[in-house]
């Protein structure tokens, strides 16, 4: 069997792929991943995962490379990750009480053979209509600082959520439904040992 890439250091997928009881290697495939001025963020997250496992697929051989990107959407704005905690204040302060989307796009690709599919997901979060304290409170775990929206559905940050509509997983940072697909066209047969 090929080796299996996680093209990130993202400690969440991480624990995706260990929940799915996938072997793997990670190699963090750092490329830019700005929003183009014409690009949709659905667009956007397509792109930046493919071109994680393109850049991951230049440092490892014979291999299935798996790549991902999420944003978060609110109101037509992307949240990024927060660049200190005022800015991690100001974005989930723009959630509170509303809804946006999470959009996980997620590629794997066979870098014997170049076969490649990427896929996306989009999942609707409804926050509940948060205090300033709680934010406040919430920044102070540092758990927002690294996660686009500033916020983690698997941490804390699950206090702030009302409800969702999708997968689950999406949120976290891997929608686990298209991977288990793509990874069977790919030859990876999770449930088939």
């Amino acid at each position: 069997m090929k080796r299996i890439i996680l093209a990130s250091s993202s400690p969440r997928r991480k624990q995706l792929l260990e929940q799915l009881g996938i072997s793997f290697d990670c190699c963090p495939a750092r490329i830019d991943e700005d929003l183009g001025t014409e690009e949709t963020a659905r667009e956007a997250v397509r792109r930046i995962a493919l071109n994680k496992a393109e850049k991951a697929s230049e440092m490892v051989r014979n291999s299935i490379i798996i790549a991902a990107d999420t944003m978060v959407v609110c109101n037509g704005e992307v949240l990024g990750k927060p660049d200190n905690a005022r800015d991690a204040f100001n974005k989930l302060y723009k959630l509170k009480g509303r809804e946006h989307e999470v959009i996980t796009a997620v590629c794997v690709m066979d870098t014997e053979n170049g076969q490649c599919e990427v896929q996306d997901e989009i999942t609707r979060v409804y926050f509940r209509d948060i205090s300033d304290e709680e934010i406040r409170a919430y920044i102070r775990t540092e758990e927002p600082m690294d996660k686009a929206g500033a916020y983690g559905i698997q941490g804390m940050g699950a206090v702030f959520v009302d409800r969702i509509e999708g997968c689950y997983f999406n949120v976290v940072g891997l929608p686990l439904k298209h991977l288990y697909s793509m990874l069977q066209r790919q030859g990876v047969k999770l449930l088939e040992r």
